[in-house]
């Protein structure tokens, strides 16, 4: 399979996220989403895209135990907060991105290549600078199959 990297302009989202610090845990993760869901449906909140964001960055000289992570559900119409839950505006913004299917490219290869790529980019002046990075999937990519195999690895950028 080949997966090729570009560069897009991603428009602004409203979310309902949930911040957590500490390191990356599927497990982890999966229960954010699952309570962002249940209060999106509890409040009768249309949703969109699921983000995974992590804060600091892949390059973060922050140890493990203080890495920062969002879960993101995009969200269509007004909302409020419930406990963990904020709503925020996360701002349009261009990345370099790549689009596969995780059952057949690693997820770690791709975040290999996409760091690779971004450095020869670098270095041609393409780009100056590079922030954190986000999955992007089009719903629940544990029980959703075109959600899975659509994964999108994105890494900010400043061009």
């Amino acid at each position: 399979m080949v997966v090729d990297f570009e560069f897009k302009r991603e428009p602004a989202y409203t979310v309902a996220a949930i911040r957590y610090v500490g390191p990356f845990r599927e497990n982890h993760l999966r229960k954010e989403f699952k309570e962002l869901v249940s209060w999106a449906k509890g409040a009768k909140v249309p949703t969109g895209k699921w983000i995974f964001r992590e804060i600091d960055g892949p390059f973060s000289r922050r140890p493990d135990s203080q890495r920062r992570w969002e879960a993101c559900l995009v969200i269509r119409g007004k909302a409020r907060g419930r406990g963990r839950i904020r709503i925020k505006k996360i701002p349009a913004t261009t990345v370099a991105r790549v689009v596969f299917d995780p059952d057949k490219v690693s997820a770690r290869l791709v975040y290999h290549g996409l760091s690779d790529w971004r450095r020869w980019r670098k270095k041609d002046r393409t780009i100056k600078g590079i922030g954190p990075t986000r999955e992007v999937y089009a719903g629940d990519p544990w029980t959703n199959p075109r959600a899975w195999s659509r994964a999108e690895v994105q890494y900010l950028v400043r061009k």
